[in-house]
């Protein structure tokens, strides 16, 4: 039997301190350059020349203001801010790539779809079909507040938004425009054919979108649909609509459970399980030997700042354990922020004791994930066995300092992998994302997947055969 697949993201960020609080002032780190084109563009080349399936973008909307009750301590330490705008450099990475995908975070909860479906298909049609939206509704109380919001919406109603919000860009992917709908013939003064594009009329309880779609069906139509919901109803969202689902792992039994549910869900609605990849987030750093690792990851851990780290958890949790004892073993206490920051903690592992000393120090590099030092061999070992252990599909890679940490996975850790056949040495004949990630033979969504719903409406309009559905 062939061994696994093993998928490769690098998880990034337009900013600073992403997972690893404090290491910005480690000498080796060159995350301070995000501001500059050119620390894209070469970061770009590295993965695409390490056969990384994409690079993926995080975002938020607004500062880890909890801790403390107060950005101070975010600010000192260049936790996530200051950060930029993720989706201007995926056109400028894609101009000096031809095969790595771009998976790009954009909040549903402060967008409108009509807007926001068009600025995808520019990226996809300028990416020539190599894009993924990573699909978030926000959890920061300042972004809600900047962005004109007394307070965030419930937990749950904001996936109920997210439903119809989805279901207003598939209309527009998919529905909108026939495929040959642009004509381009001179002769006839023809540009695109005025029978061929119509209005979605989409009239909902959050959503009143009656008109035709601004842009030419691109490649993908609809964009790879990343997604990262963790409790149960963003668990349910995502197995509706995730073609690549991100989750929090630390323990690999939890993780398992958790990766069963997910498919679980994904079945449920329709859809083949096996059909979407699903990820965690994992940093590795490595070395020639084992010995030399672990002493780069302990000196690593030497520049990591405890504040910052506990910055990160209070925007995650909506928890500020600035006031309790350092000591004393966490509860779980339901918030409306991100509902598995809490959980990762004080329920997924039930053998551990997690006190706000022992989630600091956990958080100061890796952020909720595991993280592996060792040789080339130690590193692909642990990633086979997250993998065939858990049933996930791949790993969202962080850096400890930028542009190292996947430097050295380039160049030690991804060449042990395609030896052992779970990284293939060279990219698969499709030309998209999709065709690469998800293995479909088009660049378009499978059949069971809800944006092919109004792909069927489209082409039924046109006499042709439609696949039934159960």
């Amino acid at each position: 039997m062939a061994a696994k697949r093993i998928y490769l993201n690098a998880f990034e960020m337009a900013c600073v301190g992403h997972q690893a609080p404090g290491l910005w002032r480690h000498p080796d780190d060159r995350a301070w350059r995000y501001k500059d084109l050119s620390y894209w563009t070469d970061l770009a080349r590295l993965l695409e020349r390490g056969r990384f399936d994409a690079i993926f973008l995080a975002d938020v909307l607004g500062v880890y203001d909890v801790y403390e009750g107060s950005p101070d301590a975010a600010l000192r330490e260049a936790t996530q801010v200051p950060m930029l705008d993720p989706v201007p450099l995926v056109s400028a990475m894609a101009g000096v790539t031809e095969r790595l995908g771009f998976g790009v975070t954009v909040s549903l909860t402060y967008e409108q779809p009509y807007a926001l479906a068009r600025r995808l298909s520019t990226l996809d049609h300028l990416t020539d079909g190599r894009v993924a939206w990573n699909v978030v509704t926000s959890y920061l109380e300042s972004a809600a507040r900047n962005l004109g919001f007394d307070t965030q919406r419930a937990h749950d109603d904001r996936y109920d938004v997210g439903d119809e919000f989805m279901d207003v860009c598939y209309q527009l992917w998919e529905y909108s425009w026939d495929d040959d709908a642009v004509v381009r013939d001179p002769e006839r003064g023809l540009f695109t054919d005025p029978a061929k594009v119509r209005p979605i009329g989409h009239h909902g309880r959050y959503y009143d979108v009656p008109g035709l779609f601004l842009a030419e069906p691109s490649p993908q139509r609809t964009p790879v649909i990343f997604q990262a919901g963790a409790s149960p109803r963003g668990r349910s969202f995502a197995a509706r609509h995730g073609e690549a689902i991100f989750i929090n792992a630390v323990d690999r039994a939890a993780t398992r459970r958790l990766v069963d549910d997910i498919r679980a869900r994904i079945a449920g609605e329709g859809r083949d399980p096996e059909s979407v990849r699903i990820f965690i987030l994992l940093t590795a750093i490595a070395a020639e030997t084992d010995a030399q690792a672990r002493a780069k990851e302990e000196e690593y851990r030497s520049y990591a700042s405890l504040d910052g780290a506990l910055a990160l958890y209070g925007g995650w949790s909506g928890l500020d354990l600035s006031g309790h004892d350092p000591d004393t073993p966490l509860a779980y206490i339901d918030t409306d922020a991100a509902r598995s920051a809490l959980e990762i903690f004080t329920r997924a592992d039930p053998t551990r004791t997690w006190t706000p000393r022992e989630v600091a120090r956990y958080l100061t590099i890796g952020g909720i994930g595991p993280v592996v030092a060792g040789s080339p061999a130690t590193v692909a070992d642990e990633l086979e066995a997250w993998v065939d252990e858990t049933g996930i599909d791949g790993f969202n890679l962080a850096y400890v300092v930028a542009p190292g940490t996947f430097a050295d996975f380039v160049e030690l850790v991804v060449p042990e992998l395609q030896r052992r056949g779970r990284v293939p040495a060279g990219y698969g004949p499709g030309r998209t994302l999709r065709e690469n990630l998800v293995g479909t033979p088009t660049p378009h969504v499978r059949d069971d997947h809800p944006a092919a719903r109004h792909r069927d409406r489209r082409r039924a309009l046109a006499g042709e055969a439609v696949p039934s559905r159960a």
